[in-house]
């Protein structure tokens, strides 16, 4: 990743600027695998604050936005050099993968016991459907972009 953006004011983080909606909204780069994206009710976006990969930082997001309910979708932006050591499940809605660099295969673990699997490459994708247990492996590198319906996301050890 590069530098953080400091938005498009100075001394101010993406962050700062919360909700994007036609009267308030400043352009600005903001790199999105350090500061995500909640897309919310009413075709809102929200940049998030830092991200730090604790389950605190997903804690605090569901908090944040826990009115938008199943509808919102949080955006993100993760590099893989190694398979995942868990299992995860969005029980309330479908989770877009895309790749954008490299290769990652997803497995999905169905209902009904069986296993889907599918290696993508950059500018595919796949999608995770709701309920559907998931998982990912990449032989070198690989980075993926996410949309993700995350209201009671759930995981176990792989």
């Amino acid at each position: 990743p590069g530098p953080k953006s400091t938005g498009g004011r100075p001394g101010h983080s993406p962050a700062d600027s919360g909700v994007c909606v036609r009267e308030t909204c400043t352009m600005s780069a903001t790199n999105i695998t350090v500061h995500p994206i909640h897309l919310g009710l009413g075709a809102t976006a929200v940049v998030e604050p830092e991200f730090t990969g604790g389950m605190e930082w997903y804690g605090a997001y569901s908090a944040r936005h826990a009115d938008d309910g199943p509808e919102g979708r949080l955006v993100t932006m993760h590099t893989f050099t190694e398979s995942w050591d868990v299992w995860e499940m969005h029980p309330v809605g479908a989770e877009v993968v895309l790749c954008t660099d490299g290769e990652i295969t997803l497995h999905q673990e169905h209902i009904d016991g069986s296993i889907d699997t599918v290696t993508i490459a950059a500018g595919e994708y796949a999608i995770n459907p709701p309920g559907t247990w998931h998982t990912a492996d990449v032989t070198t590198t690989a980075t993926a972009l996410f949309i993700t319906a995350g209201e009671g996301t759930d995981h176990r050890p792989r």
